[in-house]
């Protein structure tokens, strides 16, 4: 397939920059003039545009959530990807910023300016700064290895400086001279270092017009690429696998390179421009680039079709010299030219990257494959030449290794309910159906506000706070505050719980966590407060701030935790499951009682889904909402071995979302009332921002069957679809009763409570009632499931089976109505069991 080439004027003429995110969804373009460029990933509509005030743009990196921009006037900025808005400006140097990179984690950002030293920025915390001054000129560019432990400053006068930044105290590891070009700041030629996937070297341009790769292990000289460009490079990418690398140069030139053999598979001649930005979108065969006249490329089948299949391979090793992966090891043969034979099959070097992969079924090359799975030294090594390697010969296995990425589960991350992350200078700490609370960051401090929604019952307060909480839980009774330790003023992580009542003097009190201990999560209850922490430990805490309990969770690290008058449920990071991803386990405690209700169990969440949030209900019945919009609840969580998850709703087929003209998300506030109470988010925002937004709820809908959406079209379909939302309100009716039921025989339940469980039970038979009147008006062959209905009926009075019978008779259903009055009768004399 040939090559198809599209062009974009991005920005106006002047240099242009990029970055894709690291999912490959969006690429961010930025210019000279005011305005960025967001383009959807696949679409070939116009792209999103933010407008504003600054220009002369030099730089871009981005995260899945946000990016950040550098420019002229020295300012660092960082814009939402969620709302297409500016969230905060990072930091500001007094001269022009240069080169940008991000950790990745996203965490922090290093900036090069005209400056001497070098800052990296927390993107979360724009307090947190590191300075790095080794360098005596200033800085032309930075790079993060794979690890994110280590930064490269590339400075202007031809020296490379290597970091450690693993510490909040930045550590000179290692001094590189005579590698890299002294080169301007604003020079369109780059001395960039672009570490290799799998992180154990880099590659940086050289004076002589080369590309060099350099071992992190000894940080010496490794193999180069050469002959490629005439002149200066001026940027540098790797395929996301490591097999490729593409390189242009400030004399429009643009080359392709196999990683391997450092050969150069191609070179492109219809630049018009020097390409000064270039990525690969992380899974498809498209190199982006941008140019120094405003203009976007995205260049689709980029890899020649003969050399495509390279980028299907796992994570190749950097080309290095010694034993890399790829090689046999000891005094086996380097790999064959290009071009040679095996059994009469031409083969070519990207076979060999493909060596490591099964062969199909109806390959020939690999019809004979056998695997030596038991070490027994059968499947011995053929060399190309037909001859058995030395290795074999004495009996030792020189079979080649694949090589693989360093393999590495993927924790399901902490989080606090109710809680949303920073959005400009603000943020809500706790949002749910009591109030909310919020916090304004003030840069040396943050001033707080809690407000509730019945201010006759409490008054709402506001507060400078020093400490800077990043965590709250707010009830009726009280609200807490959690805060990060720091190394700057030597705080410890501390809990803040302040009452709305006393009758004392003493109003609140505060507890310091041990050093280096952190709230990961933290829940308030009427009778406890409950606080997971870095160390894997839950601390439990009276009202009052007696401490109460420490024990070490089993399932860590801690995700999040909840709690509900006495019971606490903890969730954590358990075994990880085929996907990579680890399973979380969650486990509920009675404190009072110091039982153990469900012990690490596990959430049943779907591949791909992510906890989004846990709650009790208004009565007590644990909840949690997932990142696909399915709220569940838990029944008879009490019995140990016994829970079980049951979906409440599935914000998916809600009716207003029918018709697919709208995008929403739905933020989980509270499960109350029989209702989701949440915050409706428009326009593909995940999270509720300021001013702050209504409370919707929706009534639960157990998604028991897709209900039919034409009801009015004919009789067929309206029967249809009133038998199906019956059906549901059966299933939802019984799910009740069973929560309610649970309650009273496993607690101390009030006569309230108790009374409420017959009320319940004839919910469920006024249901059953009308799905009856719906199976007898069908005809007399739904008879058999017209009586099995009827013998799900709960009343133990005869009542309710007295008005079934009423049913069938004046559907003129004789021998069901026969059918009835016999089970009646025996269920008198209590000849059927109570679950028939």
């Amino acid at each position: 397939m040939a090559v198809r080439l599209r062009g974009r004027p991005a920005h106006a003429p002047g240099p242009t920059f990029l970055a894709y995110t690291p999912n490959g969804k969006k690429l961010i373009t930025v210019g000279s003039n005011g305005a960025f460029r967001i383009f959807q990933h696949g679409s070939d509509g116009e792209p999103a545009v933010i407008d504003v005030l600054s220009d002369s743009h030099t730089c871009v990196a981005a995260t899945n959530d946000f990016f950040v921009v550098g420019a002229e006037d020295g300012s660092v900025t960082k814009y939402s990807l969620l709302t297409n808005s500016m969230d905060d400006i990072l930091v500001r140097s007094s001269l022009p910023v240069r080169d940008l990179a991000l950790s990745p984690d996203g965490e922090w950002v290093a900036v090069a300016s005209d400056e001497l030293d070098v800052k990296v920025v927390n993107t979360r915390d724009m307090t947190r700064i590191m300075h790095l001054r080794e360098q005596s000129k200033p800085a032309k560019h930075v790079s993060f290895d794979i690890g994110g432990s280590l930064l490269t400053v590339s400075c202007s006068d031809g020296i490379i400086y290597v970091y450690s930044i693993s510490s909040e105290q930045p550590l000179l590891v290692k001094r590189i001279e005579g590698l890299i070009k002294s080169l301007e700041t604003d020079a369109e030629a780059s001395a960039k270092v672009t570490w290799h996937p799998d992180g154990r070297a880099f590659l940086a341009p050289t004076a002589t017009r080369d590309l060099q790769c350099v071992s992190k292990s000894d940080w010496q000289r490794q193999k180069a690429f050469t002959g490629g460009h005439q002149a200066d490079v001026s940027t540098a990418a790797w395929s996301p696998n490591g097999t490729v690398l593409a390189t242009a140069d400030v004399n429009k030139g643009l080359c392709l390179w196999d990683t391997r053999t450092q050969r150069l598979l191609k070179t492109f001649d219809d630049i018009n421009n020097n390409i000064l930005s270039l990525d690969w979108h992380p899974t498809e065969n498209i190199l982006s680039y941008t140019n120094n006249n405003g203009e976007l490329f995205i260049r689709e089948d980029f890899v020649p079709s003969e050399h495509a299949k390279v980028l299907r391979v796992t994570l190749q090793p950097a080309p290095i010299n010694g034993r890399p992966l790829t090689e046999v090891n000891g005094n086996a043969r380097k790999g064959p030219l290009p071009g040679y034979k095996i059994n009469g099959f031409q083969r070519d070097v990207e076979d060999d990257y493909l060596d490591q992969l099964l062969p199909d079924a109806d390959s020939e090359v690999g019809a004979d494959f056998i695997e030596d799975d038991d070490g027994a030294g059968y499947a011995e090594e053929i060399n190309p030449f037909g001859k058995r390697s030395a290795g074999a010969l004495n009996g030792m296995s020189t079979k080649r290794h694949q090589p693989s990425m360093p393999w590495q589960p993927r924790p399901h991350g902490t989080f606090q309910p109710g809680s949303t992350p920073w959005k400009g200078n603000r943020r809500y700490l706790c949002l749910n159906l009591v109030g909310f609370v919020w916090t304004v960051s003030q840069e040396t401090h943050h001033t707080v506000t809690v407000e509730f929604y019945d201010r006759q019952e409490h008054r709402d307060f506001h507060f400078t706070d020093p400490y800077k909480y990043d965590k709250a839980c707010l009830n009726g009774k009280g609200t807490l505050f959690s805060c990060r330790p720091s190394a700057q003023s030597q705080q410890k992580a501390m809990l803040f719980y302040r009452p709305h009542e006393t009758w004392t003097t003493r109003t609140e009190w505060r507890t310091q966590l041990p050093a280096g201990e952190e709230v990961t999560s933290m829940s308030l209850s009427d009778s406890y407060v409950v606080a997971t922490t870095s160390a894997g430990y839950v601390r439990t805490y009276s009202l009052f701030g007696v401490p109460l309990k420490v024990y070490r969770q089993k399932s860590t690290p801690a995700v999040t935790c909840a709690s509900w008058r006495d019971y606490v449920m903890t969730v954590g990071n358990g075994p990880v499951g085929g996907d990579g991803a680890t399973r979380l386990l969650y486990t509920i405690e009675n404190v009072r009682r110091d039982e153990v209700c469900q012990s690490d169990d596990i959430l049943p969440l779907p591949e791909g889904v992510e906890l989004r949030n846990i709650c009790f209900s208004d009565k007590g019945d644990p909840c949690i909402y997932d990142t696909s919009g399915v709220l569940l609840t838990l029944l008879h969580w009490r019995t140990p071995g016994q829970a079980k998850w049951v979906p409440l709703l599935d914000t998916r087929t809600l009716d207003r979302l029918a018709d697919g003209k709208k995008d929403e998300n739905y933020w989980p506030v509270a499960v109350a009332n029989d209702r989701f109470h949440c915050i409706i988010l428009k326009g593909g925002e995940r999270d509720p921002y300021f001013p702050r937004p209504l409370l919707s709820e929706f009534e639960f809908r157990i998604p028991v069957s897709a209900l039919s959406t034409d009801l009015a079209e004919d009789d067929e379909n309206r029967d249809l679809g009133h038998a199906q939302k019956l059906e549901e309100q059966f299933v939802r009716a019984t799910l009740r009763h069973s929560l309610q039921l649970h309650l009273v025989e496993n607690t101390n339940a009030t006569r309230a409570q108790k009374a409420e469980v017959p009320l319940l039970e004839r919910e469920v038979d006024k249901v059953l009632l009308q799905l009856l009147a719906g199976e007898c008006r069908e005809g007399e062959e739904r008879g058999m499931k017209a009586l099995e209905i009827v013998t799900m009926m709960r009343d133990r009075t005869g009542q309710m089976l007295e008005a079934a019978g009423k049913v069938a008779a004046r559907f003129q259903r004789d021998i069901l109505g026969e059918k009835i009055n016999e089970l009646a009768e025996r269920r008198l004399v209590g000849l059927v069991d109570d679950n028939v």
